[in-house]
C-alpha cells in the first residue's frame, strides 16, 4: 500500500528548530504505530530566497501539489524587509495558499488546564475554553484586486480591495457547518455588513446555506468587531466561528493569546477533496518565524506539534493517533515542563525546545 506523503516546509527563524521536534515524534509514530509517510523537505520563504532568489521555487510548488499534506514551519524576518513586496517571505505561503486553493484556514483555540492560570484573562473566563476559528484564506482584501501604491499628483495613495464571490462564501460555511456538527454544533459568522458591501454579501450567503443544507445547526452573526468584544469578554459562547480572510487573521490572533502563548496554537488550512478521498492541506503553527530567539533553544515547539496532530486527524484518518499526541502534550504541561514563553509568575520548569520534544515523547510511551 502506499505510504502518506508528507512534504515538510521548515521555513525561517525558528521553523526548522521546532521541525527537528516534529520529525522525532513522526518517527516515534513510525517506530512504535507502524504509522509510515514519504517524507520530502524543501524551502521556503527567506530559506527559498537566499537559495533561489524568489520565495517559493516552482518545483517546491508542484511538490506540494503531489503530496497529501504539507506541514510548515514559519516564515519571515527582520533581513527581508527591505525586499521588494513580491519577494518578500510571506508571499511564498500566500502562494501556496492560493494555487493549492487552501479556502478554509482552522485555527482552533484550547486552553489547556495546565496553563489555565497564565492567560491574561481570569481563569473562569478561559478555564475549559475550546473553540474553532474558521478563517477564508484564498480571497478577501489579501487578494482583491485593484491593489498597490500609486501616485495621484504630489501624493501617493494606497489601495487593497476586499472582495468575495459567493462561491467562495459558500463553501467556507459549509466547512464551518460540517466542523460544527462535529463540535457543539453552534456556527457564529462574523463580518462587518453594517458598514462594509462585502459583509451584506458574507451575511447573505451563510444564512441561505444554513437555511437550505444546515438548519439543524444554531447560526448565529455578529459585526466583527463586536465579536473581538466578546472573545475577551467571555469566549466559550463560542463553539465555530466563521469568517473572512482579514477579521479571521485579526480574530484568530486575539483568540491566541487567550490560551496563555501563540506558541501553543496550530492551524490546519484544508482545500477540496482530492481523488484520494483527502483534502488539499496545509499545517503550520500560528506564531511567527520569532527571529529574535531562533537557534537558542527557547522556542515553543507544541504550535508545530499540534498541527501535525491536526495532520493525523483531517489528512490521514487517525483519529486515535491525534488524540494520543494531544494527551501527551497536555501530560507534560500538567507535569509543569515549560519553554521560555510559558514561564510565568507562578513558575515551571524550564525547559529547551528540544526537551520539550523529548519529553512529549517520553509522554506518547
Amino acid at each position: 500500500m502506499t505510504k502518506p506523503s508528507l512534504l515538510i516546509l521548515p521555513g525561517d527563524g525558528i521553523g526548522p528548530e521546532v521541525m527537528v521536534q516534529v520529525r522525532k515524534i513522526i518517527s516515534w509514530f513510525g517506530n512504535y504505530k507502524g504509522l509510515d509517510f514519504d517524507i520530502s523537505e524543501d524551502l521556503v520563504g527567506g530559506a527559498a530566497y537566499d537559495a533561489h532568489g524568489i520565495p517559493l521555487h516552482d518545483e517546491t510548488m508542484a511538490k506540494a501539489q503531489e503530496v497529501d499534506a504539507v506541514l510548515l514551519g514559519a516564515v519571515g524576518g527582520p533581513k527581508y524587509d527591505t525586499l521588494d513586496f513580491s519577494l518578500k517571505p510571506e508571499r511564498g505561503l500566500l502562494r501556496l495558499r492560493k494555487e493549492m486553493d487552501l479556502f478554509a484556514n482552522l485555527r482552533p483555540a484550547q486552553c489547556f488546564d495546565a496553563l489555565a492560570d497564565f492567560s491574561s484573562l481570569k481563569k473562569n473566563v478561559v478555564s475549559g475554553l475550546d473553540i474553532m476559528i474558521v478563517r477564508e484564506s484564498t480571497s478577501g482584501v489579501y487578494f482583491g484586486e485593484p491593489r498597490g501604491i500609486f501616485e495621484e499628483g504630489n501624493e501617493r495613495f494606497g489601495i487593497n480591495t476586499q472582495r468575495y464571490t459567493e462561491s467562495e462564501i459558500d463553501r467556507v460555511a459549509r466547512n464551518a457547518f460540517e466542523l460544527a456538527r462535529r463540535r457543539n454544533n453552534k456556527v457564529c459568522s462574523m463580518e462587518k455588513a453594517n458598514v462594509m458591501e462585502s459583509g451584506v454579501l458574507w451575511r447573505e450567503i451563510v444564512q441561505k446555506v444554513h437555511d437550505e443544507d444546515y438548519p439543524d445547526v444554531e447560526l448565529s452573526h455578529m459585526y466583527a468587531d463586536a465579536g473581538a468584544m466578546q472573545l475577551c469578554r467571555w469566549p466559550k459562547q463560542f463553539d465555530v466561528i466563521v469568517t473572512d480572510n482579514l477579521f479571521g487573521d485579526l480574530l484568530s490572533d486575539a483568540a491566541a493569546m487567550l490560551t496563555g502563548s501563540l506558541g501553543m496554537l496550530p492551524s490546519a488550512t484544508l482545500g477540496h477533496v482530492m481523488a484520494n478521498g483527502r483534502p488539499k492541506a496545509m499545517y503550520e503553527p500560528v506564531h511567527g518565524s520569532a527571529p529574535d530567539i531562533a537557534g537558542q533553544g527557547k522556542a515553543n515547539p507544541i504550535a508545530c506539534i499540534l498541527s501535525f496532530a491536526m495532520a493525523l486527524r483531517y489528512s490521514f484518518d487517525c483519529g486515535a493517533e491525534a488524540d494520543l499526541l494531544e494527551g501527551a502534550v497536555q501530560k507534560v504541561l500538567a507535569s509543569g515542563m515549560r519553554t521560555a514563553d510559558l514561564m510565568g509568575p507562578e513558575g515551571g520548569i524550564p525547559i529547551s525546545t528540544s526537551d520539550m520534544g523529548d519529553a512529549i515523547i517520553a509522554a506518547l510511551g
